[in-house]
């Protein structure tokens, strides 16, 4: 007969829940997790979500059962922090409306398979909770890279209203996911009799993880020195933003906000930053748009968002305009938005008339090279990120050599009012943190902001408001022990640990024990 498990060797033990009530507590679970998410910040909760999710791992039988569990936990996780989502598709509600409920499901339906997977994956093995720690890691990490990836909402991001996230610095968020599991998983298994010592290991990680936070976080810069920087941002509405009669409205109010002056016994700034698409031509016919805002700038560079066109197809790019006219710099934006930039297997879509919102041209915008460093002249180098770029940490670990700073334009006037603009900045401000690099955010409806090394918002405009800032240009912080890794370590120590943990199961498995 097989021995009976012990209640703290982290192998399932039957719980008191009713099978009838797994699925729903598991939707309920996801939902909390989404809690610690932006606008709520309700980060006890978020880790509260995560434990109550391995308890439920631990109190459901295995096989598909496990896997409908951990499908649950993802659909509400993903379904209510992703409501955003929707959006998009109201801003022509006559012609894409009937989307957005697709747009919902099958987005939260989609990434809860990761988790789905990894909780399946999990639920056989001789020590399932250490599987299940392994396995969820490397399901984020695989829904980061898989399919062009989209690792919105990862795991540790509601870390960010305390010092925890500055781990992002050293083991990057995926590192992060796998430390934060394991603790969940600790809180999770003293939850069961017997399980006072994996109470208290998971206490002990937790107090690494703040302290360690605590001594990771830099120290506030001394910036008075520092050149001034200017972002501007029009609030021009979605629905508004092309309409005729309203895009010389918001022109004017970027050209006024471009040429006042600064407050009282401020310096003038040495960069003005537009958001992305903000001229409403082409670029090969914006020449007299381009004049414009070089005359209001007075002799500042301005960095803004424009469209352009060539041979190979259209882009969505900024621009460096250089003090006396002229293109200074140009990128072309490479990690576009399936669906809303290109849509994939466009002509299969077509059969359908199905075009999603990349409407501009069949099959959408043309992807640009890759990342790129771009000269700033004396505030020294940029890596520019435009809008869904700032997402996806490896995009900037990939740049070409360490800039001084990032600059990411973005129209989240896409993501509706509530959650979806401000979980955006928050993974501009992660951004930030895993490189320590300062940060200069130029949103068309919100949020804009200047965020230094550490993640800390220096100046913002709020969401829904038309105005600039002028705030100084923070330093570089330390050159990250992430930025110079990126997420190869903690990739390679979860597959060794998968495989260890896979090999030491098969030897140990007897006649018996079967």
């Amino acid at each position: 007969m097989p021995d009976r498990p012990a209640a703290g060797d982290g192998r399932r033990v039957a719980g008191p829940v009713p099978g009838w009530m797994r699925l729903p507590l598991a939707v309920l679970a996801g939902v909390v997790i989404g809690l610690g998410q932006p606008p709520y910040d309700l980060w006890y909760l978020g880790f509260a979500g995560y434990v109550a999710a391995v308890w439920l791992f631990l109190v459901t039988p295995g096989g598909l059962r496990s896997a409908g569990t951990g499908w649950a936990v993802g659909l509400g996780y993903f379904g209510f922090s992703m409501g955003w989502i929707v959006e998009p598709f109201f801003v022509d509600a006559a012609v894409t409306g009937w989307m957005a409920p697709f747009a919902l499901i099958g987005l939260a339906g989609g990434l809860a398979l990761f988790w789905g997977l990894a909780f399946r994956l999990s639920s056989q093995g001789r020590y399932p909770v250490i599987g299940l720690v392994l396995a969820w890691s490397l399901a984020e990490l695989a829904r980061a890279y898989v399919f062009t990836g989209f690792p919105w909402a990862l795991v540790p991001y509601f870390w960010l209203p305390v010092p925890v996230i500055q781990w992002v610095s050293v083991v990057g968020p995926h590192g992060l996911t796998l430390l934060t599991l394991a603790a969940a998983a600790l809180c999770a298994l003293a939850l069961r009799p017997g399980g006072a010592r994996a109470g208290l290991a998971g206490l002990a990680l937790l107090a690494v993880l703040f302290g360690g936070g605590l001594l990771l976080t830099p120290a506030a810069q001394d910036l008075a020195a520092r050149p001034v920087v200017r972002l501007v941002q029009p609030n021009a509405p979605q629905h508004e933003k092309w309409d005729p009669q309203k895009i010389p409205v918001f022109m004017q109010r970027k050209l006024e906000f471009t040429r006042a002056a600064p407050a009282e016994g401020g310096a003038a700034p040495a960069l003005i930053v537009w958001p992305e698409t903000s001229v409403p031509n082409l670029l090969h016919r914006a020449g007299p748009t381009l004049d414009r805002i070089t005359e209001a700038a007075g002799g500042t560079p301005v960095l803004l968002g424009v469209q352009r066109a060539d041979q190979a197809g259209y882009y969505n790019s900024l621009i460096v305009l250089a003090p006396g006219g002229g293109v200074q710099a140009l990128y072309d934006k490479h990690h576009l938005v399936p669906f809303g930039e290109y849509m994939p297997a466009a002509a299969l879509f077509a059969r359908w008339n199905i075009a999603g919102l990349a409407a501009r041209a069949e099959g959408g915008y043309t992807p640009g090279p890759g990342p790129q460093v771009i000269d700033m002249g004396p505030l020294g180098s940029a890596l520019p990120l435009i809008c869904y770029e700032a997402v996806f940490p490896q995009d900037v670990n990939g740049a070409p050599l360490r800039p001084d700073m990032l600059i990411q334009i973005t129209n989240d006037a896409w993501f509706g009012t509530w959650s979806g603009p401000y979980q955006h900045l928050a993974q501009a401000r992660i951004r930030a943190i895993e490189q320590g690099l300062p940060m200069l955010r130029a949103a068309n409806t919100g949020v804009s902001a200047v965020i230094d090394g550490a993640g800390r918002v220096l100046a913002t405009i709020p969401l829904g408001e038309a105005g600039f800032a002028d705030a100084p240009l923070p330093p570089p912080m330390r050159h990250t022990p992430y930025s110079r890794t990126g997420d190869l370590p903690a990739g390679l120590l979860m597959f060794v640990a998968i495989a260890a943990l896979w090999a030491g199961s098969r030897r140990r498995r007897t006649p018996e024990s079967d």
